[in-house]
């Protein structure tokens, strides 16, 4: 989906402040999720504090506007716009970059559950590997 296409419905009884208005644009031109730094570092003074903006994030993840998320091996919290979907990433071991996946593999699997009243709802998977431009750097 570009994200560049996607309307983005703003909350009902949420203000819609400059700040706010500023976070929300750069998730919806991003792709991969990102960390509330990289987002004030793409914000720059437009949206306000750092602090201001762990807040606005955290009222869009109330709100239903983003989606938090926490990548193995990783303790900082990632956010991006929730487009009613679910997504997958694969991460370079060397330099941390987050490269979402197309498709989904687990779509085809049947997970063998030893409870037999075991209803999955959803899955997150996130593979693991060395992103073309370290993998130059190494060889």
């Amino acid at each position: 989906m570009d994200a560049k296409k996607l309307s983005v419905f703003w909350p009902e009884g949420v203000k819609k402040t400059r700040q706010r208005r500023c976070v929300l644009s750069v998730l919806k031109n991003t792709d991969t999720p990102l960390t509330a730094a990289e987002l004030y570092g793409r914000t720059g003074k437009d949206a306000g504090s750092l602090s201001t903006i762990y807040r606005i994030l955290e009222l869009f993840t109330q709100k239903g506007l983003a989606v938090r998320t926490f990548i193995l091996d990783s303790d900082a919290a990632l956010y991006e716009l929730d487009r009613h979907d679910h997504k997958h990433y694969a991460v370079c071991m060397v330099c941390h970059k987050i490269i979402a996946v197309k498709n989904c593999p687990m779509e085809a699997f049947t997970p063998d559950v030893k409870e037999d009243n075991f209803h999955v709802m959803g899955h997150k998977l996130e593979l693991q590997g060395i992103c073309g431009e370290c993998y130059k750097k190494l060889a």
